[in-house]
C-alpha cells in the first residue's frame, strides 16, 4: 500500500480521542482518502457477503435482467454492463452492479424518494449478507462522520439525526475480465462520490487509484482488514472543500492480470433526502470564503449528478 495515504485504528477514537480525530482530520483534509483499520466487521461477514455477490453475477444475462428497474436511475436491484458513464467521459465504464438500498417502512416520508429493495430469488443468501454488511458499513461510517465532526469544531452526534434514514447504498461491483487489449474503456473512469463518504470493503483485484493535489495518479490497495474510506461531493459541499472529495479511478490491470474479474463493494454514506447541504458557518474564514451561497437539498443534488452519469 502506498504510505503516502495514511491508514487509522479506528479503536483510538475511544482510546486516544484528541490525537485520532486531530490526525484522522489532517489527513482528509490532506487527501479526502484513509483506510480505517480494526474496525469490527467479521472477516466472515466480508466473505460471505463476496460469496453471494458472485453467485448473482455469475447468473445468465437474463437472469440478472429480471432484476434491472427501467427508469429507476439504478437506485435498486441490477444496472446492467455498459450503462454507468464516469461525469465528462466520453465512454461508459467496464463494470455491472447491483443496489441495495435502506429499508424503510412503506409510511414512512421517505419512501417516495427510496424504493423497496429487490432481492434475487436465485440467491437466497444475498438479502441476509447483502443488509448485514450494509448495516454493519452504515453504523461504522457513523463513527467516521462522528470524528470528523470533532476535527471541524461541531458536536460528535451532529451527523447523527441527519443520516439516521440516509438514502445510502451498497454496491457490489463486477469488473469482468477484459478480452480486448486496446478499449478506450477503463473499468471506472476518473470521478468524485456524490455522497457524504464512501466506505469501501476490499476489492479482489489492484486497481484504485487517487489523483493527488499535485495531480499525481498514487496507486491505494488496502491490504488484510482495511476498509477504504473516503470524502464525497456533498460533504465536501457542507464543509466548504476543507475536506475535499478527491478524484479517484479504477484502472485497466496491465497483461494477464486484466483477464480476471474484479470485485469490490462501496457502500455510500447519503444524508437524509431532505437534509440541506448548506456550508457550514465554522467551515467559512476570510481565506476560505463560502463557495456556495445556495443551499440544496440532498436529494436534489443526487438527482442533478445521476443524470451526468447516465444513471437518470
Amino acid at each position: 500500500m502506498s504510505a503516502r495515504i495514511p491508514t487509522f485504528d479506528i479503536t483510538r477514537y475511544d482510546t486516544d480521542r484528541e490525537a485520532f480525530v486531530a490526525e484522522l482530520g489532517a489527513a482528509y483534509r490532506e487527501w479526502g482518502f484513509a483506510g480505517i483499520s480494526n474496525h469490527g466487521i467479521s472477516p466472515e461477514l466480508i466473505d460471505n457477503a463476496y460469496a453471494a455477490f458472485k453467485k448473482f453475477f455469475a447468473l445468465p444475462e437474463e437472469v440478472k435482467k429480471k432484476y434491472h428497474v427501467p427508469g429507476g436511475g439504478g437506485a435498486r436491484g441490477y444496472t446492467p454492463f455498459g450503462v454507468e458513464t464516469a461525469k465528462g467521459s466520453k465512454h461508459f465504464d467496464l463494470k455491472e452492479f447491483w443496489h441495495i438500498g435502506r429499508e424503510i417502512p412503506d409510511d414512512s416520508k421517505y419512501r417516495q424518494f427510496m424504493a423497496p429493495n429487490l432481492w434475487p430469488e436465485e440467491v437466497p443468501e444475498f438479502r441476509e449478507y447483502g443488509y448485514a454488511l450494509y448495516q454493519a458499513l452504515d453504523s461504522l461510517g457513523s463513527r467516521v462522520l462522528s470524528a470528523l465532526a470533532l476535527h471541524i469544531g461541531l458536536p460528535e452526534d451532529f451527523f447523527a439525526d441527519k443520516t439516521n434514514f440516509g438514502n445510502s447504498i451498497l454496491r457490489p461491483i463486477h469488473y469482468p475480465p477484459i478480452t480486448a487489449d486496446d478499449i478506450p474503456n477503463v473499468r471506472a473512469g476518473a470521478h468524485g462520490d456524490i455522497n457524504f463518504i464512501t466506505l469501501l470493503v476490499g476489492a479482489s483485484a489492484a486497481g484504485l487509484e487517487v489523483r493527488s493535489h499535485e495531480g499525481e495518479w498514487v496507486p491505494f490497495t488496502s491490504e488484510g482488514d482495511t476498509i477504504v474510506v473516503n470524502i464525497g461531493d456533498m460533504l465536501e459541499r457542507l464543509t466548504n472543500h476543507v475536506y475535499p472529495s478527491t478524484i479517484h479511478r479504477v484502472v485497466n490491470p496491465p497483461g494477464e492480470e486484466a483477464r480476471k474479474p474484479r470485485y469490490s463493494v462501496p457502500f455510500f454514506l447519503h444524508p437524509n433526502p431532505d437534509f440541506l447541504i448548506d456550508v457550514l458557518p465554522s467551515c467559512v474564514s476570510a481565506d476560505n470564503p463560502s463557495r456556495y451561497p445556495e443551499p440544496i437539498t440532498a436529494q436534489g443534488f443526487l438527482e442533478q449528478r445521476l443524470r451526468e452519469i447516465k444513471l437518470k
